[in-house]
C-alpha cells in the first residue's frame, strides 16, 4: 500500500508538472504570436493616421476612417512632438484622473513607451497644421492580458488539485490503516475471550482443590492481567467511557505491574504531587500508554538504566512526562517514531507509539510528543486537559 501511494504521488506531481510546462509554452506562444498581430495592427492604424494628415482630392477617406475607427480594444495614445495628447481611444479615465486627464493621459503614454510600445510617424508636409513627428503609443488589449495571466491562474488551480489529490490519498491510506488496527484488535480481544475463560474455570477448579497453595494467588493476578489486555482491545476503534480516575494511583499501578517484570538493573521511579489528581479518562487504555512508555524506555536502555515518572499541574493541563537513561532518539525522527510500522527492534510491528498517539489525542483529546532526546535519555511527555 505504501509503495503504491508513492508510486501515484510521484504520478500525480509528474503530470501536474507536464501540464504547467505545456500550458506555459502554448501560452507563452499565444502571447507572443497576439502581441505581434497587434503590433501589426497598430502599424497599419498608424499609417491610417500619416494618411490622413496627408489627404487629397485621390484619398480614400472611408478606407482610411474605417480602419481607423476598426480599432475598438486596443488602447493607444497619440503625442505631439512636445508630448501633447492629440487624440486617444479605448481608455477609461475614473473620477479621479477626469479632473486632469491631459496629466493622466501623458503618464500613461509613458509608461506605454517605456514598454517599448510607440509607433513613430513622420510628417513631412510643410502646410500641414499637424506637427511634423508624432508618437503613436499603445498598450496590450484586455485580451491579450488575460491571456497573459491566464498560466499562473491555470498553474495555481494544478496545484490545488495536486494538493488535494495528494492529501485525499494520505486520508484513504489512514483510514485504511485505521481499519486494519481495529479489525486486529477486536479480533485479538474476541480470540482471547475463550481462553481465558477457560483459565478461569480452571483457576476456580484449582482453588477448590488447593485452596491454600500460594501459587493461585499469583495466577489469578495472571488471569486478571490478560482480562485487562482483552478490554483493551475490545475499547481500540469504539469511543471510551470516560471517567474521573486517579492518575497517581493510575501510575502506581503501572510501576508495580512493570517492576517486578522488568530486569533487576532497571529502577523505576516516580514522582508526583502528594494530593489526589484527577482527569476524565478511560483507565485501561491509559495504563497501556505508560506501560508502552515503560517497554520502549526498557528496550532503549537494553534492560539497564533509570526510569522516572514525573506528574505535575501546568495553567490548564495535566503533564505527565516518561524517561529514561537510554541512548536517545535523533531530533528528524521525533514524529516519525509515532508513525505506524516505525520501529528500530528486530522485532515488532511498530504499532505501540501510534496506539499511543491515537489513546491520548484522539479518545482523550490531550497531546503526546518527545520534549527532549540526546545520547543520554529520552522524555516523553503527555499532556491532559484538567
Amino acid at each position: 500500500m505504501s509503495d503504491r501511494i508513492k508510486q501515484l504521488k510521484i504520478i500525480l506531481v509528474v503530470v501536474a508538472v507536464v501540464i504547467a510546462i505545456a500550458s506555459l509554452v502554448v501560452s507563452h506562444a499565444l502571447v507572443r504570436d497576439l502581441s505581434r498581430q497587434e503590433r501589426n495592427n497598430m502599424e497599419v492604424w498608424a499609417e491610417a493616421m500619416r494618411s490622413l494628415s496627408h489627404a487629397d482630392m485621390n484619398t480614400d477617406l472611408n478606407l482610411v476612417l474605417k480602419v481607423m475607427n476598426g480599432n475598438n480594444y486596443i488602447p493607444v495614445i497619440v503625442l505631439d512632438d512636445r508630448d501633447g495628447v492629440i487624440e486617444y481611444r479605448n481608455i477609461e479615465l475614473d473620477a479621479a484622473t477626469a479632473a486632469d486627464s491631459t496629466a493622466a493621459l501623458q503618464r500613461m503614454a509613458q509608461r506605454m513607451v517605456q514598454k517599448g510600445n510607440v509607433i513613430v510617424v513622420e510628417v513631412t508636409d510643410p502646410e500641414m497644421v499637424i506637427p511634423v513627428q508624432i508618437r503613436v503609443c499603445y498598450d496590450e488589449s484586455v485580451m491579450l492580458t488575460r491571456l497573459t495571466h491566464y498560466p499562473y491562474i491555470q498553474l495555481g488551480v494544478i496545484s490545488l488539485f495536486v494538493v488535494v489529490a495528494v492529501f485525499a490519498l494520505l486520508a484513504s491510506k489512514r483510514a485504511e490503516q485505521n481499519k486494519v488496527w481495529v479489525g486486529l484488535s477486536r479480533e485479538t480481544a474476541h480470540q482471547l475471550g475463550t481462553p481465558i475463560s477457560s483459565l478461569m474455570a480452571w483457576s476456580e477448579v484449582l482453588r477448590e482443590t488447593y485452596p491454600h497453595d500460594a501459587m493461585l494467588e499469583e495466577l489469578g493476578k495472571d488471569v486478571h492481567r490478560l482480562q485487562v489486555v482483552a478490554e483493551r482491545f475490545s475499547k481500540i476503534g469504539s469511543k471510551p467511557e470516560l471517567r474521573d480516575e486517579d492518575l497517581c494511583a493510575l501510575i502506581a499501578r503501572v510501576v508495580e505491574y512493570i517492576g517486578p517484570r522488568a530486569s533487576n538493573k532497571v529502577a523505576l521511579s516516580c514522582s508526583y504531587p502528594d494530593n489526589v489528581v484527577t482527569a476524565r479518562i478511560c483507565a485501561p487504555l491509559f495504563e497501556w500508554v505508560i506501560e508502552n512508555l515503560c517497554k520502549n524506555a526498557i528496550d532503549a536502555m537494553q534492560g539497564e538504566g533509570k526510569i522516572n515518572i514525573y506528574m505535575y499541574r501546568v495553567s490548564d493541563a495535566i503533564c505527565i512526562e516518561v524517561s529514561d537513561t537510554g541512548k536517545g532518539i535523533p531530533k528528524d525522527k521525533f514524529k516519525a517514531v509515532f508513525r505506524p510500522g516505525y520501529t528500530t527492534k528486530k522485532r515488532g510491528w511498530g504499532l505501540g507509539l501510534s496506539l499511543a498517539k491515537r489513546i491520548v489525542e484522539e479518545y482523550h483529546g490531550g497531546k503526546i510528543y518527545v520534549k527532549e532526546s540526546s545520547p543520554k535519555g529520552t522524555t516523553f511527555c503527555m499532556e491532559l486537559k484538567k
